[in-house]
């Protein structure tokens, strides 16, 4: 508060303790009653893509006996003496014409109604407002703009934020301007009540919440199992233990489960009603595009299960045309023109109807073609199994879907980092003579110390549970896959060591056989399986480390934090906001429906019942500063320091284009933050002495992270440095990180033979059955040992559903409001930003065409778009899109 803002509360004050002692000691001013025109936007209750027209018209009866929406806006510049100096309050002022403006059907479309307010100039300017909300249903209030404010001109909210009915809650519903400002920094009529709105998100702890309830809390992950139906269904609760920790997600506050208190009853499996704030729910746009690709995949697994009914060996693939054949083949298809297409399909009123209606092609009850054999499948000329070249399963670790786990081998042969006491020896078996005659003249020590040997490694995260986890349907190895880098940038793979831990016992070591590649024979169908067996180690450890807890899981304590310690005046909550759309209802339905007991990722990844258990293990070696790019990329000895070189590093592949671009990328995420913070920030104290950043922080460590609290390498929250890094991080995670992730899961994984998820044989051994059925049929062999059918069928719809953006998506670099701030600094460093990343869009699409860079495109054709920002908005309307990085973890 400036010493002006003071000074206003302090005559105020003085002036009714002076009249109440002396009596009138002044002539009071006269009132100039101005009438201040507004506009207030708004979107009526919906159900799906339809306004709720019952509602509505209930409302209008409402309306009718005197129970309207009300406003009254508060002074930001005078405080009230008599109301405990808070904010002067002006009279109520009524929306105009509810009653007789018709508005559209499509849930989508905001109505505008007039608002008059009675304001007295003497009260400065509106620096926030109570809405009271008397109608039967409530609304979503997108924003309320007055109009020719005295002395200041146009004040904007910008609101965003669903209202209910009054008598649904227990304190006001208060809404603040534009500005920004720092705790101490507050006007003083205004502190009051930004404390009470924080202390109004954060909730007492208690009871069942509700859908219009606006609490912001934490619970353990104690919502998986369902022990009621036996132990098969039983899950551990994860969080609040060293045996299991993991960071919180939002608390229901559902009843305990009757046969285990400690885990919290769960909702219908098909019921879509969690709890979280409503605020935090889809947009009706999103949840129709939700429903609708839920609808069509359910359509895509039923036609092909009828058809197995009739198929001599069920539940199995037998070719890989059989497999061919759930997708859609578009060259036996004429498709409509596409601009007509596209007509038509904006010409349909409603999203979820419209959604089916796709204009790139997609046919309703199909598959659409994955990417990586689109181009082949569709070329006569080319090879059709470009996605089996041993050069396509080394480039997807630098451009695929997990292109996060790849290192530079520095040691050989590869060491374990398991405990010899518990796990005997780990180390892997593969020897100079496995991999030497493949390495292009190279010996392994010339190789290791001109950084061209490489190992994507899954074996310690496996080990630890693989004897479980064999116990189920899955049979599986722990893997180590060693490769060389050559002359060309591409990845060539030397060896590959499947491991089981030793019959006798997990303190026996581990028991491992290497195999090489092969081209000819059965050898060649056995490297095929190899490659294989990898690939599921890789698909499951994405799925349940990579994706999930890496970024939807870790980001969640975030979001909490951030609505209960940071006002939504405060710099840090507008700099995060927008990065925290729809993560923690997308992690909810995932607690309902994915990652359950039973769910469909217990049923199509191969670590089965001990998934989730298996990522709270990683969990514990979790790092948020290792987060950072830059930093991961050196701990993976990806990259080294080197000051000469853009963004600091030097990489040691030059052509891995997940770096490549990822770095232009976090850099300018960087700078953009950089930036934002000074404004707000130019000192460390200004940090230190912010009370509701070092609250916020707190909290994050202390309980949304609580298991990890006590870890060294925490930032202390006392710089502007670590402000701007931590921040940095977050952002990160939430956009670009997760983009690279997820989106490309269907074009490199809907094809389930180039990621299988599954393995439900061993690799046959010499002299059996298995091993001579593999000589005659080795194509046979494969999809018996990979996933089955019903799980394929399942696996892709899910990441069909993943993997696409939706038609209201907000990428990097874009907001939903150009009204998110009335400081006109942030804006110029956020237009610069936009800026900058379309930029590196052109950079991209011409790094995509160098031919030189074969990591780019690879065998099967597939550019690497994973982290095309989209800024531009060059391919709004959603889908099966691999490229646009949408600001938030949404899907």
């Amino acid at each position: 508060m400036d010493s002006s803002e003071r000074s206003n509360c302090f005559v105020d004050v003085l002036d009714k303790v002076m009249g109440s002692v002396c009596g009138k000691t002044k002539d009071e001013p006269k009132v100039h009653q101005k009438k201040i025109l507004g506009k207030v936007v708004l979107i009526k209750k919906n159900v799906l893509d339809v306004t709720d027209v019952g509602a509505s018209v209930l409302d209008r009866v409402h309306e009718i006996f005197g129970k309207d929406i009300s406003f009254r806006f508060i002074s930001a510049t005078h405080c009230d003496a008599e109301n405990g100096n808070k904010g002067k309050l002006g009279t109520e002022a009524r929306l105009v014409d509810w009653v007789k403006k018709l508005t559209s059907l499509e849930a989508e479309d905001a109505a505008t109604f007039d608002l008059q307010v009675d304001w007295d100039e003497s009260m400065g300017v509106p620096g926030a407002f109570i809405v009271k909300n008397l109608h039967f249903s409530q609304f979503y209030l997108k924003s309320v703009t007055l109009e020719n404010v005295h002395e200041h001109g146009q004040v904007h909210f910008d609101c965003n934020s669903w209202v209910y009915p009054a008598h649904r809650y227990t304190n006001d519903r208060i809404f603040f301007s534009n500005k920004i400002y720092l705790p101490g920094e507050t006007p003083e009529p205004l502190r009051w009540y930004r404390e009470q709105e924080l202390i109004n998100l954060r909730g007492n702890g208690k009871g069942a919440l509700k859908e219009w309830d606006r609490v912001y809390d934490y619970a353990y992950y104690n919502d998986l199992g369902s022990p009621e139906r036996g132990e098969d269904f039983a899950r551990p609760v994860l969080g609040g233990t060293k045996e299991y920790p993991y960071p919180r997600r939002g608390r229901t506050g559902r009843r305990p489960n009757k046969k285990d208190p400690k885990t919290e009853s769960r909702l219908p499996l098909l019921s879509l009603d969690i709890y979280v704030p409503r605020d935090e729910r889809f947009s009706s746009v999103k949840f129709s595009d939700f429903i609708a690709y839920a609808l069509k995949s359910v359509g895509q697994v039923i036609g092909p299960e009828i058809l197995d009914v009739f198929n001599k060996t069920r539940n199995e693939f037998d070719t890989f045309e059989d497999v061919l054949r759930i997708y859609d083949n578009s060259k036996e298809v004429d498709l409509p023109d596409a601009a007509k297409l596209l007509k038509l399909r904006k010409s349909i009123p409603f999203e979820l109807v419209r959604e089916l209606v796709r204009s790139d092609g997609e046919r309703f009850l199909k598959f659409p073609m994955p990417e990586v054999i689109q181009e082949n499948l569709l070329c006569v000329a080319e090879d059709k199994t470009a996605w089996r070249t041993d050069e396509e399963f080394g480039r997807e670790m630098l451009a695929g879907v997990n292109p996060v786990i790849i290192s530079r081998l520095k040691e050989f042969p590869p060491k374990s980092n398991l405990d010899r006491q518990v796990y005997g020896n780990q180390d892997s078996t593969i020897k100079r003579e496995h991999i030497e005659k493949f390495m292009n003249g190279l010996t392994v020590d010339e190789a290791i110390k001109c950084g061209k040997l490489y190992i994507l490694d899954h074996h310690d995260a496996l080990m630890l549970y693989l004897r479980r986890i064999n116990t189920t349907t899955t049979k599986t190895y722990a893997t180590r896959t060693v490769l060389l880098l050559q002359d060309d940038g591409t990845l060539k793979p030397l060896a590959i060591e499947l491991s089981l831990l030793h019959e006798e016992g997990d303190q026996y070591g581990a028991i491992s056989e290497v195999f090489t590649p092969c081209d000819e024979g059965v050898e060649a169908a056995v490297w095929q399986l190899a490659k294989a067996y990898a690939a599921v180690n890789d698909s499951g450890y994405h799925q349940l480390i990579s994706h999930f807890l890496n970024t939807h899981a870790v980001i969640e304590p975030f979001v909490i934090a951030t609505h209960r310690q940071l006002s939504v005046m405060h710099p840090i909550n507008k700099l995060l906001h927008p990065h925290f759309r729809d993560t923690m209802y997308i992690n909810a339905l995932a607690r309902q429906i994915l990652i359950n007991a039973g769910g469909v990722l217990e049923t199509t990844v191969f670590p089965a019942r001990y998934a989730m258990e298996m990522s709270s293990a990683v969990y514990k070696s979790w790092n948020f500063n290792d987060q950072a790019l830059p930093q991961d990329l050196i701990n993976r000895g990806m990259a080294v320091k080197d000051e000469n070189q853009p963004h600091g590093l030097r990489l040691m592949i030059e052509d891995y284009p997940y770096a490549v671009d990822g770095l232009e990328i976090w850099s300018a995420i960087e700078s953009w933050v950089r930036e934002y913070c000074s404004i707000y920030y130019p000192t460390d104290n200004k940090v230190r002495s912010d009370s509701e950043l070092q609250s916020w922080w707190t909290e994050v460590r202390e309980v949304g992270h609580g298991d990890l609290k006590n870890e060294p390498w925490w930032p202390k929250m006392q710089t502007r440095e670590e402000l701007v890094q931590s921040c940095t991080i977050i952002i990160w995670i939430a956009s670009a990180l997760h983009a690279a992730v997820n989106f490309g899961q269907y074009p490199f994984a809907g094809y389930l033979p180039n990621r299988p998820t599954v393995s439900r044989r061993f690799m046959p051994k010499k002299g059996t059955p298995e091993f001579a059925e593999l000589e005659k049929n080795p194509d046979g062999v494969f999809f018996k040992t990979i996933t089955a059918q019903f799980q394929t069928l399942l696996g892709i719809s899910l990441i069909e559903i993943l993997s696409r953006h939706s038609s209201d998506e907000i990428y990097l670099g874009q907001r939903d409001s150009a009204h998110w701030t009335d400081d006109k600094k942030p804006l110029e460093v956020f237009e610069k930003f936009g800026s900058t990343l379309m930029k590196i869009e052109e950079r991209i699409l011409q790094r995509n065409k160098d031919s030189r860079l074969k990591n780019r495109t690879g065998p099967v054709k597939v550019d690497y778009m994973l982290l095309f920002p989209n800024t531009s908005g060059a391919s709004q309307g959603g889908g099966l899109l691999t490229k646009g990085i949408p600001n938030s973890i949404s899907i």
